[in-house]
């Protein structure tokens, strides 16, 4: 059976300060990160870092200890992010229930 050729996903989360996989890209399948909102739930500023591993398990931070004031959002990433098969989007925050995050995604088959 041929796999789908464009999935989109929403995948939401609160930022916990353990390091946290929010998303894996699936076996056969491309995710390209279209939106990554960090948004800053609560009345103090805080600091959030938010990574991605690949498959040699190798971290490559794309924001760390990065601060976002009280009510206000960020965005982890400019442009487009491609996770690859087996590679995975973390989080980690300073505080826990301070952050929520929204990733849109677009799951690509790699055939």
């Amino acid at each position: 059976m041929a796999l789908a050729l464009n999935v989109f996903r929403t995948v939401t989360a609160e930022f916990t300060t353990a390091t946290t996989t929010v998303y894996t890209a699936p076996v056969s399948y491309t995710g390209i990160v279209l939106l990554a909102q960090i948004t800053n739930v609560t009345g103090t500023a805080g600091t959030v870092t938010c990574s991605v591993t690949n498959s040699a398990s190798t971290v490559t931070e794309l924001l760390k200890d990065f601060s976002i004031p009280a009510y206000d959002a960020a965005s982890a990433v400019s442009g487009k992010l491609v996770i690859e098969t087996g590679c995975e989007f973390k989080i980690s925050a300073s505080a826990n229930s301070k952050f929520k995050l929204t990733l849109s995604i677009l799951e690509s088959a790699n055939e």
